[in-house]
């Protein structure tokens, strides 16, 4: 009955997969090969997937190499594709420009440039009359053929024509405006409600402001308190309670150090690419939590992101570090563990990962039928960051998946994905208190997307896009259990 179950779940998945690309087919075949060039680039992504889920209802297993090996050559295969993608693209903008000048030339009376002209409200259009002036004459035929003006909070929207390449009209508009209003300004390039690029001009005291004292004195005392409950979960692994025997707290350091080293890697990663790319970070503010130490923590933006890129590098760079530590400790832990290890874990814990239930199999082999497997404090010291690294790579607002996705694929899209987390989450918690209070810890503290970049139209090139979907991949393998029937055709338990 188990087995039937599972398969019928399997299946599901694969007819959920199905139907997404053949409704993509369906809206990509009025764009031509645009369109189809894009729905292909998508069929790559979900193969690996397709073949991984439709094999297991086949009852044949992928080791953790063939699957990798999807993930890398579905990865090449979507680079080459957006290359292909990019010049298709560039074909039918060069083809518009010809049509427009073939157009003009024919008629040049009616068809000649005209100046930009924006209406102006100077009676509720917050940028004053002169500055209003001088961000109007950035405009122009070959730029952004401003049309329209609009009011907007302490700044103004322009509705326009974008002629050109966004990354580098933006640079264009943005290095004119530096020149005419200095450092008083920042201009946005942003997607309308329409789909159509806008540009919006806001003054620079609107900026990210540094952390205030209070703040940083709060993230001091989150920090004391995410040390504390590193013992405590350290001290609950070795069965004894830190808070309640405080004298055993040398038996408890090496494996909260441990935890404490990934919390900090992660950080670092986020703090090294930001510097790479001049953004101020605020303090990271620690999430304790007894049960694993910490849940990571929460880090703002004290600068202006330039585009999506600098926002996709500075989130997965985090994950990225945390990831390839807690990686290193877990397979060095494997690798060391032996019978007589000091911890006795039973075998049902290796089912708990798709991930780390491949990782011991391939390391331990048979020792994982025995109903209590000896592992190396290693073991469980990157068990428990790969989840928290995996916890921070779900797709929803704020948090570093949410991020990544925002930046690969739009705010639209990053909204959508953060409602589905919730939801998913609120599902999962009938089962899991720690899913419930994640669920809550995003829902009022992380739920708000990411403000946008300067140049918020530039997608992230197929490289990262390919990163940041292999980081998600591993966060579903790290988050997602075997089933029962899977692990035993495993050899667990």
């Amino acid at each position: 009955m188990s087995t039937l179950s599972e398969t019928s779940i399997l299946a599901a998945i694969l007819l959920v997969a199905l139907g997404i690309l053949g409704w993509g087919f369906y809206r990509a075949r009025p764009f031509g090969k645009l369109g189809i060039l894009a729905w292909l680039q998508s069929v790559v992504l979900m193969t690996p997937w397709l073949l991984f889920f439709g094999l297991f209802a086949a009852g044949i297993y992928i080791n953790i190499a063939g699957i990798l090996f999807l993930v890398v050559a579905s990865a090449g295969l979507y680079i080459y594709l957006g290359s292909q993608l990019r010049k298709a693209g560039q074909d039918a903008i060069l083809k518009q420009r010809a049509t427009e000048r073939l157009a003009a030339e024919s008629s040049p009376e009616e068809n000649s440039p005209q100046p930009t002209v924006i209406e102006l409200k100077p009676q509720i259009t917050p940028i004053p009359e002169d500055d209003l002036s001088a961000i109007k004459g950035i405009f122009g035929i070959d730029t952004f053929f401003a049309t329209e003006t609009i009011p907007y909070q302490d700044g103004a929207i322009f509705k326009g024509n974008l002629r050109g390449e966004p990354e580098e009209i933006h640079n264009r508009l943005s290095a004119s405006l530096q020149e005419r209003l200095g450092d008083r300004y920042r201009l946005f390039l942003v997607e309308n409600t329409d789909g159509r690029p806008v540009v919006i001009v806001l003054p620079s005291r609107n900026d990210p402001r540094p952390m205030q004292l209070s703040q940083k004195a709060f993230a001091g005392i989150l920090l004391v308190a995410t040390i504390a409950t590193n013992l405590e979960a350290a001290g609950l692994l070795l069965n004894f309670d830190f808070f309640t025997s405080p004298g055993r707290f040398t038996e408890a350091l090496p494996i909260a150090a441990g935890i404490f080293a990934i919390l900090v890697a992660h950080e670092i990663g986020h703090w090294l690419l930001a510097q790479r790319h001049q953004i101020r970070l605020s303090w990271p503010f620690f999430l304790p939590a007894v049960q694993i130490g910490s849940f990571g923590a929460i880090t703002r933006f004290e600068s202006l992101l330039p585009n999506r890129k600098v926002l996709f590098d500075i989130a997965l760079a985090g994950p990225a570090a945390g990831g390839i530590v807690s990686l290193g400790m877990l397979i060095t832990g494997l690798l060391l563990s032996h019978p007589g290890s000091l911890f006795q874990l039973p075998n049902q814990f290796f089912q708990g990962s798709i991930l780390v239930g491949s990782l011991a199999r391939v390391v331990l082999g048979s020792a994982l039928q025995s109903s209590l497997v000896s592992v190396h404090p290693l073991v469980v010291i990157g068990w428990l960051g790969l989840v928290i690294t995996a916890l921070n790579l779900m797709p929803a607002g704020q948090l570093d998946g949410g991020r990544i996705v925002q930046a690969i694929y739009g705010r639209k899209t990053a909204g959508r994905a953060t409602v589905a987390t919730l939801i998913l989450l609120v599902l999962v918690s009938l089962g899991n208190v720690l899913a419930m209070y994640w669920a809550f810890v995003i829902f009022f503290l992380q739920r708000d997307l990411e403000r946008p970049s300067l140049n918020e139209i530039t997608e992230p090139d197929d490289a990262r896009a390919a990163l940041g979907l292999l980081a998600l991949f591993l966060m579903i393998t790290t988050l997602l259990p075997l089933t029962p029937g899977l692990a035993g055709r495993l050899g667990i338990g």
